[in-house]
C-alpha cells in the first residue's frame, strides 16, 4: 500500500526579506552584509538610520524564515 501525502504550495503570504528591507529604504545587500559581519542591533540601526526596533524585527524575519521565505513539499 502506499502512503499518499497531499501536495502543499511552494510558497507563502509571507513577504520577502527583501521586499520587507526595501519597503522601509533600507539596502539589502547591506543589511544581509551586517548580520554576516555580526553587527549588532545598535550598530545596524545607527548605519541605516532607524530604530533598533524595526533592525531586530529583520532580523527575527532572517532568523525564521531566511531570505525567501518559501516552503513546502510536493
Amino acid at each position: 500500500m502506499e502512503e499518499y501525502i497531499p501536495s502543499r504550495v511552494p510558497w507563502s503570504t509571507e513577504p520577502s526579506l527583501k521586499f520587507k528591507t526595501d519597503e522601509v529604504g533600507i539596502n539589502f545587500d547591506d543589511f544581509i552584509a551586517g548580520l554576516k559581519d555580526g553587527k549588532s542591533d545598535v550598530e545596524m540601526a545607527d548605519e541605516f538610520d532607524v530604530t533598533e526596533k524595526l533592525i531586530y524585527h529583520l532580523r527575527d524575519h532572517f532568523m525564521r524564515y531566511g531570505l525567501g521565505h518559501v516552503m513546502g513539499q510536493d
